[in-house]
């Protein structure tokens, strides 16, 4: 049998297809529990994830065992149903015959694409497909390949449209069923203030029937078909609850009309059913307006991508094309007010770039020729060439889009919990509510004072606020993070990162700008000051590190004429060496040459910078020529970030691989006590697993290569945006901008989600444990039963939202 899972870390297998399906008709917590259920019991289906607060399914499928068609039908048999979207596209020739068969064949073949029309009149297509699962990239790749054109031209925002006419529609009905409530609530009002003769200010029994029966049977339809999907296929929801007690009120109404006929007047319950109807209407579109406002980051990450890019052609031409189409290399005109199409570097022109939905920086930032700029980020001012470096699901957006997804779409271990206990929920309170109509009537209370408490109970019970607890949060949690350049990349490390009572972080490119500069050069060796940084600069061409760009911006900067290096060899944490004009030369700091047996003279380091010695080999040994000082400044935000760490209670700790002195000096100025100077990849890994071993839980920070080892080992790994793309790959939180006041928000935001769940855990479960009595013993109306339901679910999603409104802010330092 194949494992779906890694041995490690229990990640899905690579080989696995992942389906993301938006699921319609769910409606509490139980709905979302009983489907993934049956999709986890499913032939070929590794894992399956449904998300009530997001209403969509995540599932991993073996393709050699199962397919779409499939996991569907697991859907419509549980009483769901899949969204779908239609999209429109232009293709030239298209009332060319063989043009048109070609264009429908490789849409069709698509899997997901469920009808494709043609309108070869207008050169048109319409592509329905289902919603998540084909990207307008995938549309018009499978069209390149059949040798044709297709120009998405209404791709963007009909998602949006969908929603916003759903909207509409919802509103429409609960005004119309609020007018056909309106006269229960008055006469309701009127009898209570007349007292026990307002009888007669009922209306005809036929009237409250008449009404009652368009708000039962017309807009409670929706109720009685949830509840027949959800007992078809075995399970039930909140759907079942509300159709029983309303149906009870309503059909008991109408049998002591026969029974009474006029002599009924007054003592009816169809103002019972209608209401709660109606209520429980408002309830569920306040609570989905409340759910989409959670889940407003994605919708903004969506609302970047442009669709379509100015190309400049090799003849100096423009053309339009799909941003779909771009490829690496292609060179995009952006003109002020247009989004940028790709990733890439900036060729020609200057503008200021608004970053701010991207890296969460408010502020436009000035870009010029040789300065990145990401995808989705708006052109304030000015015209730039961007020379195209990531495009499409490469890119800087796509990457967040995917990292916010998998964040929302996943569930804590607390609501694994909580599932179990929706789906048993609906069962138990209906034996509750039998319990109940039993009870009062050995009693003796009489058959209506026993229906009454019964369909109380019933319609008091609510599964939603213990489903919507956990997801809201989560979704309005990560989206908060994500406005700010907080991207996590999963759950998990949402609920790790709150309890982390450790962080350490790297030196260079972390708490320090990542850009050295020679700063002091001491010469040894009877050569010029020019000459020895020719040699190192020429040395250093061969490597990446910050170091060896400082040495090569200061050749550059002299105007020195750099030489080929041969043999070039990389000591890892300890410097380099090879041959510069015939020449071995060795260039690093005191272990290299110590590994050389050289001894070095002390020196006083130069306002505590990096240490680099430069020396030539010989056939009696080594040479020192010269010593030089760098300098990288510290950024100016890495003092707060130390000090608001302190403000969490939390311990920063500093590694480098930098000299002892040059490390502590630095850990003095931020005011950071634990200091490890000298450190190589293994020696991080080795202090963030001691820290560990000691019951510590640990964050590691860092943007570079060497610090992917320990960034992995780390209980919640924290790569800045700006740094290497294996140190993002490897953290489980990236910060998309250079500001590492950003680790202590992300351990806040981490804290205030993760008590907004057990919030919302409380409130639903005092709510429930409170409400099922006071309806059992009588002390609840149906009506106001109703109104309670609906109103708890609104109120934790509500609770969830106020995260949306946080921001990182700068507490004062501890005292």
């Amino acid at each position: 049998m194949r494992s779906y899972r890694s041995r490690t870390g229990g990640e899905m297998a690579a080989w696995l297809q992942r389906l993301d399906l938006a699921i319609e008709g769910m409606t509490c917590s139980a709905c979302s529990t009983r489907l993934e259920g049956a999709l986890n019991g499913a032939r070929g289906v590794a894992d399956a994830t449904v998300n009530l607060a997001l209403e969509r399914a995540r599932v991993h499928v073996d393709p050699a065992v199962v397919g779409l068609d499939s996991v569907l039908a697991v859907v419509r048999r549980c009483g769901y149903d899949v969204g779908t979207e239609t999209g429109v596209f232009h293709v030239d020739r298209l009332a060319t015959g063989n043009v048109s068969r070609r264009v429908e064949e490789a849409l069709r073949a698509l899997p997901g694409v469920l009808d494709v029309k043609l309108l070869p009149a207008r050169e048109r297509v319409e592509v329905t497909a289902v919603s998540l699962m084909v990207p307008d990239a995938a549309l018009i790749e499978s069209v390149d390949a059949a040798g044709h054109r297709l120009i998405p031209e209404s791709s963007a925002g009909r998602a949006a449209g969908r929603v916003h006419w759903q909207t509409i529609r919802e509103r429409y009905d609960i005004v119309a069923a609020a007018l056909l409530s309106a006269p229960f609530v008055v006469q309701m009002v009127l009898s209570l203030m007349a007292g026990e003769g307002g009888r007669h200010l009922h209306l005809p029994p036929w009237v409250e029937m008449a009404l009652a029966m368009v708000l039962q049977f017309g807009f409670g339809l929706r109720f009685y078909r949830g509840a027949f999907n959800a007992l078809r296929g075995g399970g039930a929801n909140m759907d079942v609850l509300v159709s029983l007690g309303t149906s009870a009120a309503f059909f008991h109404s109408c049998y002591l009309m026969y029974a009474l006929g006029d002599a009924a007047r007054g003592h009816l319950y169809f103002e019972a059913s209608a209401l709660i109807i109606t209520l429980v209407m408002v309830g569920k579109h306040l609570e989905a307006r409340a759910r989409r406002g959670a889940a407003a980051a994605i919708r903004e990450l969506l609302a970047l991508r442009p669709e379509t890019a100015r190309v400049r052609l090799p003849d100096g031409r423009t053309e339009e094309r799909p941003c779909a189409r771009l490829a690496v290399g292609d060179v995009t005109v952006c003109r002020p007010g247009d989004r940028i199409a790709a990733d890439g570097v900036v060729i020609r022109g200057e503008a200021e770039i608004d970053e701010s939905l991207i890296t969460g920086e408010s502020s436009p930032v000035a870009k010029g020729p040789g300065d990145a700029v990401n995808a989705g980020s708006i052109n304030v001012d000015g015209f730039i060439d961007v020379e195209t470096r990531a495009a499409g699901e490469d890119s800087t957006l796509a990457r967040m889009i995917r990292l916010v997804e998998n964040a929302q779409a996943g569930k804590p271990a607390v609501q694994r919990l909580v599932d179990r206990v929706s789906a048993v929920f609906v069962p138990v309170v209906i034996g509750i509510a039998a319990l109940t109509f039993a009870a009062w009537l050995i009693a003796g209370a009489g058959f209506e004072q026993a229906l009454v408490s019964a369909a109380a109970t019933l319609v008091i019970a609510c599964p939603c606020a213990l489903g919507l607890a956990t997801p809201t949060a989560i979704v309005a949690g990560s989206g908060a993070a994500a406005r700010a350049g907080i991207l996590v990349r999963d759950v998990t490390t949402l609920e790790q990162a709150h309890g982390l009572s450790h962080v350490v972080f790297d030196k260079t490119g972390t708490l320090t700008e990542g850009r050295p500069a020679v700063a002091e050069v001491e010469l040894l060796a009877g050569l010029g000051e020019d000459e020895v940084l020719r040699i190192a600069a020429s040395l250093q061409q061969g490597s990446e590190h910050p170091i060896a760009a400082a040495f090569r911006e200061e050749a550059d900067r002299r105007g020195l004429r750099l030489a080929e290096v041969e043999h070039f060899r990389n000591n890892v944490s300890r410097g380099i060496e090879g041959d510069v004009d015939g020449v071995h030369y060795l260039a690093g700091n005191d272990r290299l040459f110590r590994d050389r047996n050289l001894d070095l003279p002390p020196r006083e380091l130069h306002r505590g910078g990096t240490e680099v010695w430069l020396g030539a080999g010989f056939r009696d040994g080594y040479a020192l020529l010269a010593r030089f000082a760098l300098v990288d400044e510290l950024r100016p935000t890495a003092r707060a970030a130390v000090d608001r760490l302190k403000a969490l209670h939390v311990k920063p700790l500093l590694v480098s691989g930098d000299a002892g002195p040059v490390a502590q000096r630095i850990a003095a100025e931020l005011g950071i006590g634990d200091v490890y100077g000298e450190a190589r990849p293994e020696d991080k890994v080795a202090i963030v697993a001691g820290l560990e071993d000691e019951g510590a839980r640990v964050g590691m920070v860092g943007d570079g290569v060497n610090d992917a080892p320990a960034l992995a080992r780390a209980s919640v790994g924290i790569a800045l945006g700006t740094g290497t793309d294996v140190a993002m790959d490897t953290a489980a939180i990236t910060l998309m901008r250079p500001d590492p006041r950003l680790v202590a928000a992300a351990i806040d935001v981490s804290r205030r989600t993760l008590r907004k769940i057990r919030q919302n855990l409380f409130w639903a479960f005092v709510y429930n444990v409170v409400g099922l009595p006071l309806a059992a013993f009588g002390f609840l109306s149906p009506s106001l039963a109703g109104a309670a339901m609906a109103l708890s679910s609104v109120s934790v999603v509500t609770n969830s939202l106020l995260l949306r409104s946080w921001k990182h802010r700068h507490p004062q330092p501890p005292t």
